[in-house]
C-alpha cells in the first residue's frame, strides 16, 4: 500500500486543479479547429462548383473580363416564361395532390388502421426502386392504348384529357407518385413526434368533430411535417427532367437542358436561378414552420 502525505496529497490536488482546465481549454481548442475544419472542407464541396458556375457564366468570351448578359437576358429567353409557368403549374399540382392524398391517409393509419401501415410503407416507397425510365415507359404503353384499343371509348377520352391543354396532367399524376417516399417520410417523421392520440381524444371530449380536430389541431401541429413534403416535392418536380423530356414536354428543367445546347453561359445561370428559387422556398418554409401556435381553439 501506497501512503500519500499531506503535502503530497495537496500538491497533486492543485496539480490536477491547475491542469484540468488547461487541459479542458485545449480539447475545445482542437474540437473546435476539428469542427471548422470540416465545414471548410463541406463549403469547398458545396460551394466551390456554384462559384465556378458563376464565374463561367459571366465571362466574357469575346472581350475577355466580365459580363452580364446572360443574367440580363435571362427573363427574354424565348421559351422561358412558358417553361418557367409549367413547372410551377406542375410544382403547384403536385403538392396539392401528394397532400389531399397523404396526410388523411397518415392520419387514418395511424390513429385507426396501424397493422396497415408496413403495407402503405413498401407502396409509397416503391418509387424509390423502380426507375423513373421504367415508370414513364410503362405510362407511355397505357396512353398509346387510347388510339389503339380504347379507341372510341370514354377511356380514350380520358387519355387524351390528361395529355392535352396547357396542364398536362398526366405529369402531375406521375409526379405523385415518384414524390411518394417523401411525401410519407416526411408526414411519417412529424406525426410520431406528435402524441396525436392524446390530441384527437382531447379534442373529441370536448365536443370537437373529425373535420375540427384535423384541421384546427392536428394539422397546425404537423405543420412543419407538412411543409417539409411540400417542399421535397415541388424541389423534386421542379428539377426532374427524365419524365418531361420523354413525354416531350418541355417544363422548366428541359429548358435549361435545351438552352445548354446552344448557349452555355444562358443555360448556367438559368441553373443558377433554379438553385436559388429552391433555396428561397426552403428559407420561406423554415420560417413559416418556425412559428409556433401558443394556443389552440376548439
Amino acid at each position: 500500500m501506497v501512503a500519500l502525505t499531506p503535502t503530497a496529497g495537496a500538491g497533486g490536488l492543485a496539480a490536477t486543479q491547475a491542469g484540468g482546465p488547461a487541459t479542458s481549454s485545449r480539447r475545445r481548442r482542437r474540437t473546435g479547429i476539428g469542427r471548422g475544419l470540416v465545414l471548410l472542407i463541406c463549403g469547398i464541396y458545396f460551394i466551390g462548383p456554384l462559384v465556378g458556375a458563376f464565374w463561367f457564366s459571366i465571362q466574357d468570351k469575346v472581350h475577355g473580363g466580365v459580363q452580364f448578359s446572360a443574367y440580363a437576358h435571362v427573363f427574354s429567353a424565348v421559351g422561358f416564361s412558358d417553361a418557367f409557368m409549367l413547372s410551377l403549374k406542375l410544382g403547384i399540382g403536385t403538392v396539392l395532390i401528394s397532400l389531399l392524398l397523404m396526410v388523411p391517409t397518415m392520419l387514418l393509419l395511424h390513429l385507426r388502421a396501424p397493422k396497415f401501415r408496413p403495407v402503405v410503407e413498401t407502396l409509397c416507397l416503391m418509387p424509390l426502386v423502380i426507375p423513373p425510365v421504367v415508370l414513364v415507359a410503362g405510362v407511355g404503353v397505357v396512353l398509346a392504348w387510347g388510339p389503339n384499343q380504347l379507341a372510341g371509348t370514354p377511356l380514350q377520352t380520358f387519355l387524351n384529357a390528361i395529355q392535352s391543354g396547357k396542364t398536362p396532367w398526366v405529369l402531375i399524376l406521375e409526379y405523385v407518385v415518384l414524390t411518394l417516399p417523401f411525401t410519407y417520410r416526411s408526414l411519417d417523421a412529424g406525426i410520431r413526434s406528435v402524441d396525436i392520440h392524446t390530441l384527437t381524444e382531447a379534442g373529441l371530449n370536448l365536443g370537437a368533430g373529425w373535420g375540427t380536430v384535423t384541421m384546427r389541431i392536428l394539422l397546425p401541429s404537423l405543420r412543419t411535417s407538412v411543409l417539409n413534403a411540400a417542399f421535397l416535392s415541388f424541389a423534386l418536380v421542379f428539377g426532374e427532367y427524365t419524365v418531361a423530356s420523354i413525354l416531350q414536354y418541355q417544363p422548366f428543367a428541359v429548358f435549361i437542358v435545351a438552352a445548354g445546347q446552344t448557349e452555355g453561359q444562358l443555360s448556367t445561370s438559368l441553373s443558377l436561378l433554379s438553385l436559388l428559387i429552391t433555396w428561397l422556398l426552403l428559407l420561406l418554409i423554415s420560417l413559416l414552420g418556425g412559428r409556433n401556435s401558443t394556443k389552440v381553439d376548439i
